[in-house]
């Protein structure tokens, strides 16, 4: 598979789900993984993502005095290394900073977040000539790892009992995730789809965030810009599922969970070894929290480079 694909397939899942930050938007949201750039050994990277919500609406959509917006800024540093043909690990380290207005307060936090390590394996990758024309193929399937190295408070759950619990560095528990992605290119056109599983553990303060689901279709044109760099915009629709958050063994939080639905459209540069990404996604649909919650626009920017 050529490199101009690859690289444009890893800003195809802009997550998370809000990308990826792990408690935003009621855990809908924040399971950005997607596929790593094409690398002979290894790569390092830096991408920043911010998204936002606006949280504890009133009846139909309205603000009341609880009303209050938060703003999640994501600084990630994060690389892979080969470890064979078909074999591959990638880390990747946050840095939250978040930020919560509302009519009583300012309120912001920000530090390391929880740091998540996956491994891939490829499954397919088979190039074939139809009518004088490329048609290209590829399929990768992975397990993750999240570690609970970000701070989670338990004191704070937006002094609401039946809220949600979002102004949290970390989820404060060991998680655990699985992920599929299949890419099918003939010629310049091609579609990408990823699909990804995480499933959360109870941490040790008996709170846990509910499982989510993702799913991701995008088009792509690539065009070339020289013998070693290209350009590729693309665009598609972004599904993502979450179950309700558990604040004990038998009793769910009442304003978490949902399901929402985004269109996103994005850039991708590449010159040799370095990459360049912007991407932007905007709500089509959502349902989160009972209607207490409204998701905003998302962003992400990346610099990658591999050697």
């Amino acid at each position: 598979m050529s490199k101009k694909v690859v690289i444009l397939f890893f800003i195809s899942v802009v997550s998370v789900s809000v990308m990826a930050c792990d408690i935003c938007g009621s855990g809908v949201g924040g399971s950005y993984i997607g596929i790593l750039p094409e690398f002979k050994k290894r790569f390092i990277g830096l991408r920043y993502q911010q998204n936002g919500l606006i949280s504890h609406l009133g009846p139909g959509g309205s603000n009341s005095y609880l009303t209050a917006t938060e703003t999640f800024q994501v600084m990630e540093f994060w690389g892979a290394v080969n470890i064979s043909k078909r074999f591959r690990i990638a880390g990747f380290v946050p840095v939250n900073f978040i930020r919560r207005s509302s009519q009583q307060a300012v309120e912001k936090e920000q530090g390391l977040g929880d740091i998540t390590a996956i491994g891939y394996y490829q499954l397919l990758n088979k190039q074939q000539t139809l009518r004088n024309k490329l048609l290209v193929q590829s399929l990768w399937i992975g397990t993750g790892i999240k570690l609970p190295v970000g701070r989670f408070n338990p004191e704070d759950k937006n002094m609401l009992q039946s809220s949600q619990n979002t102004f949290q560095l970390g989820t404060g528990s060991l998680d655990f995730s699985i992920h599929t992605m299949y890419d099918i290119r003939f010629q310049n056109i091609g579609i990408n789809t990823n699909l990804s599983y995480k499933a959360n553990t109870r941490n040790k303060y008996a709170y846990r965030y509910g499982n989510k689901f993702t799913g991701n279709v995008l088009a792509y044109y690539k065009i070339s810009t020289g013998k070693k760099s290209g350009i590729a915009p693309n665009a598609g629709l972004l599904f993502e599922t979450s179950a309700k958050d558990w604040k004990t063994r038998d009793i769910h939080v009442w304003e978490t969970g949902g399901r929402s639905l985004m269109r996103t459209v994005g850039m991708e540069l590449n010159w040799e070894k370095i990459s360049i990404g912007l991407n932007w996604q905007a709500p089509v649909y959502q349902e989160l929290g009972e209607g207490k919650l409204k998701a905003k626009n998302r962003a992400m920017i990346h610099l990658s480079i591999s050697f």
